[in-house]
């Protein structure tokens, strides 16, 4: 005969029924215990009773026993969806112990629940739901204030170990029920906070899951990421400055690096310093703030970084940017997890630097692929101040190799004509090293100037830039024309010339359709991106600023050197001149036509961050 159905509650709960009571056992002990275990009910918040015939230890020893009926009553409860949301949290701890136990006790003697119950916690890994009442309409929302939250969820992570101790298959089933439980990207900044949170300390005690979590939580990083453009970002700062007080009209036209706080932030309260205006930016920065504080966490140890640690993470990291990362166009923010690892330690940069290497020269590659290693390499060469020249000068030496080796091929074949759908790598390894040089010129100069000469010199650009393959045509006209106002003051190539000519290519077309006549003009530039221009989300900032190179504005004394007419040959015995930063005259000179010089020393919006040009126009002959 089956067991009488009793309505009890879990240890720690209170009973104001009188079968309650007796299953307690508070008949046995008397008013005083029942005193007691009323006052322990009104301090623990009422919450839904759980409907079994004993506690679950005496449930799961009548089992072992043979007496199968009360434990079928209890499966059969378990299966109501309405025990799954069993509030069990904020409870007094003997409820809460009562109730891990429970758990443990439940998976070890039925696996079949393990799913359920591993979806039931991760639900509690976000700001709990609350109704709020407007007039006549029940509107669900999040309570992000909820004090107990970080209580709740170290309880929550407790489960889960305490589970995967009696089923240690639990990270396997676990790790769906974390994808598809993950919030929305629209949710609110906490949500999505919340969520993240959780899943970082979940992959530091599954580590078995590591690779997996931070995938999953970058894939999601970077779909926020392609809906905040740069420039959307800036605009909204922008137009919140002015709001707020307003600014000068003429401020950050010229300083695209944004490096420095401008005087309106430092004026401003500490959350607004903190605080962006665009609502996905908000969201992403808290993000990526919260990603790079995890890897310190993981990589370093008593203030010192730990190896074996830092190379596990890079692993998965390097791996993840491979699948995510690179064939992504034009991501802003996201990428810069891997500049922020690199820079623990110069193994990992020089590591990084190799693996995009083996990405660009390898023709089994995507010409997509090849060219995105090819901007990764010149803008971090460019971008990265823990990296030593001698590693800059090495890595110049391994791309112009390359590219001569690849002129070497290209100059008795069909193929040896601009075109940047045949020689897409060749053209982004072209940039890398036009950028690389514009950043670093100063540094591989200082010093011994004939010596940083004589090696610039070795380097040949005069080939590369002579050639068929015309990269000035295909490169951005920013890095192109800093490119050849820098190697003109110091003689090395005279590009202006070749850019005179492809000016005269890039004439607009007027073609006839049967829609009308259109004009269209005769390019073929590049499609890229430098992938670590200056950050603009103010917390991630923070981590990354002390370990970027800025873009140094050049004093007035360079740009009057810039300004001067170009000589057409170049002297050898003419090196002192150098040494007291003169540029030699000469009447034999080659002008520029100042608006074709105009229209290209323009950066275009695709190219944000790049060194900033529009000071920098001829002086008239």
């Amino acid at each position: 005969m089956a067991a009488p159905l009793l309505h009890t509650r879990l240890p720690g709960d209170a009973a104001t029924s009188s079968s309650a009571v007796k299953t307690l056992g508070a008949s046995r002990t008397g008013i005083s215990n029942m005193r007691a275990l009323e006052n322990d009910f009104f301090s623990s918040p009422p919450r839904k009773t759980v409907w079994f015939g004993g506690t679950v230890t005496e449930v799961l020893l009548k089992y072992k026993k043979g007496e199968t009926n009360d434990f079928e009553l209890l499966k059969n409860q378990l299966l109501d969806p309405d025990i799954k949301r069993l509030p069990w949290l904020n409870r007094s701890q003997t409820v809460v112990e009562e109730y891990l136990a429970f758990l443990a006790n439940l998976v070890s003697a039925q696996t079949v629940f393990l799913r359920p119950c591993l979806s039931m916690i991760a639900s509690h890994f976000v700001p709990p739901r609350v109704i709020i009442k407007e007039g006549d309409v029940d509107v669900s929302d999040s309570d992000d204030e909820d004090d107990n939250l970080p209580a709740n969820f170290d309880t929550c992570h407790r489960a889960l170990q305490i589970i995967a101790r009696y089923v240690p298959s639990t990270p396997w089933f676990l790790m769906p029920i974390l994808v598809e439980k993950f919030p929305f990207v629209r949710k609110s900044e906490r949500t999505l906070e919340c969520y993240v949170h959780n899943l970082l300390r979940i992959s530091v005690y599954f580590p078995t899951l590591r690779h997996e979590i931070l995938e999953l939580i970058i894939e999601k990083l970077l779909k926020l990421d392609v809906n905040a453009s740069r420039q959307d970002i800036e605009d909204a700062e922008e137009t919140a400055t002015q709001t707020c007080g307003g600014t000068d009209s003429t401020e950050g036209l010229f300083n695209m690096d944004e490096d420095e706080e401008t005087e309106h932030e430092t004026k401003a309260g500490p959350e607004r310093l903190d605080q962006m205006v665009h609502p996905v930016a908000e969201c992403l920065d808290i993000l990526m703030s919260l990603v790079l504080s995890y890897m310190k966490d993981v990589c370093y140890v008593d203030g010192q970084v730990d190896n074996g640690k830092t190379k596990d993470l890079y692993r998965d990291l390097i791996n993840i940017f491979d699948k995510l990362l690179l064939s992504t166009h034009a991501s802003c923010h996201v990428q810069f997890f891997m500049f922020y690892l690199c820079s623990f330690k110069l193994g990992f940069a020089e590591a990084f630097l190799e693996h995009l290497w083996k990405k660009l020269q390898d023709p089994s590659n995507p010409a997509i692929i090849r060219q995105a290693a090819g901007n990764y390499i010149g803008s971090f060469l460019a971008r990265a101040k823990f990296i030593p020249l001698i590693t800059v000068r090495s890595c110049l030496d391994l791309l112009v190799n390359w590219l001569h080796i690849y002129l070497n091929n290209q100059d008795s074949g069909t193929k040896a004509f601009c075109d940047v759908a045949l020689h897409g790598p060749f053209y982004s390894a072209c940039q890398a090293v036009f950028y690389t040089f514009v950043f670093r010129h100063k540094q591989l100069l200082s010093g011994n100037l004939k010596e940083g000469l004589r090696y610039l010199q070795s380097l040949n650009f005069e080939r590369i830039v002579m050639s068929q393959l015309n990269p000035l045509k295909i490169c951005l006209p920013s890095v192109v024309n800093f490119f050849a106002a820098i190697t003109n003051k110091y003689q090395l190539v005279f590009c202006y010339t070749i850019i005179e000519r492809n000016n005269r290519q890039m004439l607009p077309v007027i073609r006839s359709t049967a829609g009308g006549d259109s004009v269209q003009t005769c390019t073929n530039p590049l499609d890229t991106f430098f992938p670590f221009d200056p950050c603009v989300l103010k917390r991630s900032k923070k981590f990354i600023d002390p370990i970027y190179q800025v873009w140094e504005d050049m004093s007035a004394e360079e740009l009057q050197q810039f300004k001067k007419p170009m000589r057409k040959e170049i002297v050898e015995d003419e090196d002192d001149d150098f040494l007291k930063g003169e540029v030699p005259q000469n009447d034999t000179v080659i002008g520029i036509t100042p608006s074709s010089f105009d229209a290209h020393f323009r950066s275009p919006s695709s190219s944000v961050g790049s060194p900033p040009v529009l000071y920098m126009q001829p002086s008239p002959l």
